[in-house]
């Protein structure tokens, strides 16, 4: 795959400055799935062209964990050839810096508008020529497409299946990076890597100044978030409060937890308290417990202070995601030993992580039944004994507050109970009474002065 930009303003070299890469040199990058190399195939004063080409490795993409349906589905795909999200991390990796717009060497240039050309050869046309005018033309860009031969020509949507796309236009260096990082994948509908929440924020960074505005904003994002409605309405709700709130007029009454907090960005609040409590108190070893797709562990893997983290979770499925998310065992991950997950359920004991010197139990406990509860408290209370174990759990008097949410109906339907503040306190009563621990509660999240937080937490130390 090749992507090309150029530009005629003159000294039409200085693009070497801007995109921190001298037009004399060829330049290569290791990549976890091949190579890419930068080179300039014209690098004169009236017109300087750089040429970023991926090579990728097919074997490599499927080894050892092929999505496909079977070998043939996993080794005969167009991913090695086709502009898609390779593209775009390899973009992110060898133009970082011009990404953000700085160049000391020439700031003002990189300031300012500049004659620009980009050629992407080849790109996936799912939608069609149609689709991809809509996403660039917006943005005013000049759009050639000229077709890419193949032996489907035809997508199920008409048009061509692939295209040679030409960009023309006057803007700085940085937004037109920014339009490729972000569109190209959306116009492939097909990315190679998991799709979490820091993917919302490499949206909004990538697409600020221009996606709020752009008119088919809704598509582009759900195209880039893998269709995920969950992230999709995150993002949509940050970028766009009104629009979510017109939306939510209409929502359906079993909203999933995640969407109906969103407005109040409970979810980033309540990592954030659980890491500050976990910090307070001089643990170096942590137990996430139900650790899910690992978006406690991402948060705290960035901290120096942590020594060893461990995530104990009964879904295979969501411990591949967090194994994903923190790119355990492939390059730029965490050294070896550092993160461990485990298989398994938080109500049976399990040495495997009883040394840790805290437990974190974050929105876990209200989906086990009732009769469970004793079990859990079992476990991580009596036989594992951490110093310092943090739980949070829903509020359930705050849920009123909550727009789409019925009266009576649990914010998840996976809760099998959702406690009032009195609740949670007379459990936490229960904690010290048998086990010997002292809590200290708080509430997380936008206080209401009749119905408290949205989230409740308790820190139990001994």
């Amino acid at each position: 795959m090749f992507l090309s930009i150029a530009t005629t303003h003159r000294p039409a070299t200085d693009l070497g400055f801007l995109l921190h890469k001298h037009p004399g040199r060829l330049h290569a990058f290791d990549l976890t799935f091949g190579k890419a190399f930068v080179f300039y195939p014209d690098a004169g004063a009236e017109r300087c062209e750089a040429a970023l080409v991926l090579d990728v490795d097919p074997v490599g993409l499927v080894r050892g964990k092929g999505q496909g349906e079977g070998v043939f589905d996993q080794y005969v795909n167009d991913r090695p050839y086709a502009a898609s999200s390779f593209l775009a991390v390899a973009l992110n990796q060898v133009f970082r810096t011009a990404m953000t717009g700085i160049c000391a060497a020439r700031q003002e240039l990189a300031d300012s508008a500049i004659a620009l050309e980009a050629v992407v050869t080849p790109l996936p046309m799912r939608g069609g020529e149609a689709l991809l005018r809509s996403l660039f033309e917006p943005l005013q860009w000049t759009v050639t497409v000229d077709e890419v031969a193949a032996e489907a020509p035809e997508t199920a949507t008409g048009g061509t299946r692939y295209g040679q796309v030409k960009l023309a236009g006057t803007a700085r260096l940085s937004t037109l990076l920014n339009h490729l990082y972000v569109l190209i994948p959306v116009m492939d509908d097909d990315k190679h890597y998991f799709v979490g929440e820091d993917e919302i924020e490499k949206l909004l960074r990538r697409g600020a100044g221009w996606l709020d505005q752009h008119p088919v904003k809704d598509l582009i994002i759900d195209r880039y978030l893998r269709h995920q409605r969950g992230l999709t309405r995150a993002a949509l709700g940050r970028l766009a409060p009104e629009t979510l709130e017109e939306d939510r007029e209409g929502q359906p009454p079993d909203a999933s937890e995640a969407t109906l907090e969103e407005p109040v960005r409970l979810h980033d609040e309540r990592l954030d308290a659980v890491a500050a409590a976990l910090q307070a108190s001089g643990a170096r070893t942590i137990a996430d417990l139900g650790c899910g797709e690992g978006k406690l562990l991402q948060r705290l893997v960035r901290e120096g202070w942590v020594s060893k983290l461990i995530g104990l979770d009964p879904a295979s499925r969501a411990l591949e995601a967090a194994a994903r998310r923190l790119k355990l065992h492939v390059a730029g991950g965490p050294p070896e030993g550092r993160v461990v997950l485990l298989h398994g359920s938080l109500t049976y004991r399990d040495e495997r992580w009883s040394d840790a010197d805290a437990a974190a139990l974050v929105e876990v406990i209200e989906h086990l039944d009732p009769d469970r509860l004793p079990l859990m408290e079992r476990v991580v209370f009596g036989a594992a004994r951490p110093a310092v174990v943090v739980v949070t759990t829903p509020n359930a008097e705050y849920n009123a507050l909550f727009l789409g949410l019925e009266p009576g109906r649990l914010r998840h339907p996976d809760h099998r109970f959702e406690w009032t503040r009195a609740e949670f306190h007379a459990w936490a009563d229960g904690i010290e009474r048998h086990y010997g621990y002292r809590a200290a509660i708080s509430g997380i999240g936008r206080e209401d002065e009749a119905r408290g937080a949205p989230t409740q937490m308790a820190v139990f130390s001994q």
